[in-house]
């Protein structure tokens, strides 16, 4: 009788394993949360990174269609991405981007090395701004439209591709 007493424990540990493991297979883990995708953009004020004068996320991003890029100078799927963010600009694509918990400093010499490709430099060095975004991971690019309508999220390092198919919903 002690004896299955003392089993009882790892045969449940065994049963919630199993669980889980059968409830993972079912979830598609592409899956994006978009919950921000049709609502407006949080109403935030961030410094500017070369002046620390702060600034509204939603001024920043006008005039409309506009790509706002969280990023972070330790990421490496962001220097991934960073020549194609550097080829938008050449294309005519305003890109706000935002430091997410980063040191200004590194940032500077981050965007200093690869090239700028942003119209607005704004800095979330607590994370916080990133917490109302509902940033999941760096790098992240929403587009916003008219009014400061965020119209798309795209989680992950952006692809010419990719960003084709996030500006092709732009209101024209």
């Amino acid at each position: 009788m002690n004896r299955t007493l003392a089993f009882l424990p790892l045969a449940a540990l065994l049963a919630l394993g199993l669980l889980f493991g059968l409830y993972s297979l079912k979830r598609d883990p592409q899956v994006q949360p978009d919950a921000l995708v049709g609502k407006p953009l949080p109403d935030l004020t961030l410094p500017t990174l070369d002046t620390g004068r702060p600034i509204r996320l939603h001024d920043a991003a006008q005039p409309a269609p506009v790509l706002v890029n969280i990023f972070a100078s330790w990421c490496a799927p962001c220097e991934i991405e960073h020549p194609v963010l550097v080829d938008l600009k050449k294309q005519g694509v305003r890109i706000v981007g935002v430091a997410y918990k980063d040191a200004p400093e590194n940032t500077k010499a981050f965007i200093g090395r690869l090239g700028d490709p942003y119209s607005e430099r704004l800095v979330d060095r607590d994370g916080r701004a990133g917490i109302d975004l509902g940033v999941t991971g760096v790098p992240e690019t929403y587009l916003v439209g008219p009014g400061g309508t965020i119209l798309a999220k795209h989680t992950g390092p952006l692809t010419l591709e990719k960003a084709r198919e996030l500006l092709a919903k732009a209101p024209r």
